[in-house]
């Protein structure tokens, strides 16, 4: 879906852009860490466990993501015209998160 035209200009994350960037970088680690176990041949549990953390690392990134936007965008489109395409915007993207 398009980019909604009131939210073209402003980020509804901006005042967490640097905790998000943050939170990136030590997922950025924690992915090279866990190539390192591979390549280090470590036992799969260790593994998992790390993958787990990584991939828990990366749903919170995104939570904060779909909060600021709830609170931002969406919230700011409700005095709109564009309230019900944001809706659907807003439930579409809700269930790809979950996925």
């Amino acid at each position: 879906m398009e980019e909604m035209e009131h939210c073209h200009n402003t980020y509804s994350y901006e005042d967490k852009k640097d905790d998000l960037l943050k939170r990136l970088s030590r997922i950025e680690g924690q992915i090279k860490g866990i190539q390192n176990m591979i390549k280090d041949d470590k036992y799969c549990v260790d593994v998992l466990i790390q993958v787990a953390a990584a991939k828990s690392a990366l749903e919170k990134v995104g939570a904060i993501l779909l909060r600021s936007h709830a609170m931002g965008c969406v919230k700011n489109a409700l005095n709109t015209d564009k309230q019900d395409e944001m809706m659907d915007e807003l439930v579409d993207t809700v269930l790809k998160f979950m996925k």
